[in-house]
């Protein structure tokens, strides 16, 4: 029996320029961070040579291309997997439509369990890029490459994606003081609203030439976004959270609605900074600055809203149990 788990995320700034449409033609970034809420993956070898996988329902298949969970059936292909297994994933948040790079966890965190139950250590660039392949290349997700980048790695890191396809991670170092008052004043609420992602990323997808001047704001913001944090100007991070979130909404109608824009006026007017709404919009969870002495009051805002406390996660997809017979 193999456990794996994988955590989150949370997207600050630069979110749209991860699109392959956009970073190849004048690269992008992101400033993106784990949280300490995870989606876990179980595996063991089973008796007979059947493919049992678990989720929101459980198959049991004789051969991989039966399988119906498409990011596992295509891990199975990637890791040469084709008898004899059953894999279970299991999620701290509702598994789809939330913006926190759940699709990506649990590609990552299926790669991660299958190599290891084969007895290969593999490196976080490896599952990012495996990743990648399977929702991208091979589904066709609308999606960018953010999210498995970040999930394999782990930790607070600024990202840059280049025209000839190279990416580069850093890590934002922060002291004891500043690590604390990011996580104490970052708060997460769930809008109780589910959407699809790939909808708004294809319609995004569809405006992407008129949207490349929008696109390049973000951008900068999120290198602006990256030198505060450098310089411990934590603050600082709630207004560009602002900003970043008017510049988003410039990118597709679907990304926001009356209802969405209500609630996070009122978080704005009982004392948030800045905000958004995570991943590509639409619905899911909506993310938060507030200063210490404001967070009461916003919650009496959002009472309606149910929360969910987290914290920045260091680490990236780990082994976390590991037993053989």
């Amino acid at each position: 029996m193999i456990i794996v788990q994988t955590p989150l995320r949370v997207s600050f700034f630069g979110g749209g320029t991860d699109l392959p449409s956009y970073y190849l033609e004048e690269g992008g970034c992101a400033l993106s961070s784990t949280i300490d809420k995870y989606v876990f993956i179980t595996i063991k070898h089973r008796f007979d040579k059947l493919l049992r996988v678990g989720w929101t329902r459980a198959e049991m298949v004789e051969c991989v291309d039966q399988i119906q969970h498409e990011l596992i059936r295509e891990a199975f292909r990637i890791t040469g997997i084709h008898e004899g297994v059953e894999i279970t994933t299991m999620g701290d948040i509702p598994s789809a439509g939330t913006g926190l790079g759940s699709s990506s966890t649990v590609t990552v965190g299926s790669l991660h369990a299958m190599y290891t139950l084969l007895g290969e250590i593999v490196t976080a660039e490896r599952l990012a890029q495996e990743a990648c392949k399977i929702e991208i290349d091979i589904l066709g997700k609308p999606i960018g490459i953010q999210d498995q980048y970040i999930v394999a790695y782990g930790g607070l890191r600024f990202m840059e994606f280049y025209p000839d396809g190279r990416v580069s991670l850093q890590r934002i170092i922060l002291n004891e003081d500043s690590r604390r008052k990011l996580n104490e004043n970052l708060l997460l609420f769930y809008t109780g609203i589910s959407r699809s992602s790939d909808r708004i990323l294809v319609d995004q997808q569809r405006n992407i030439k008129s949207s490349f001047a929008v696109l390049r704001e973000m951008k900068k913001l999120a290198y602006v976004a990256r030198e505060s944090l450098d310089c411990c100007d934590i603050d600082m991070i709630g207004e560009y959270l602002h900003e970043g979130w008017q510049l988003k909404k410039r990118l597709s109608g679907l990304i926001s609605n009356g209802a969405l824009d209500d609630i996070y006026a009122a978080a704005r007017k009982s004392g948030a900074t800045g905000g958004k709404i995570t991943g590509a919009g639409g619905g899911g969870f909506l993310l938060l600055y507030v200063p210490h002495e404001r967070q009461a009051a916003v919650r009496e805002a959002l009472q309606g809203l149910q929360e969910l406390p987290f914290q920045l996660e260091p680490d990236g997809s780990k082994v976390i149990f590991n037993y053989k017979r």
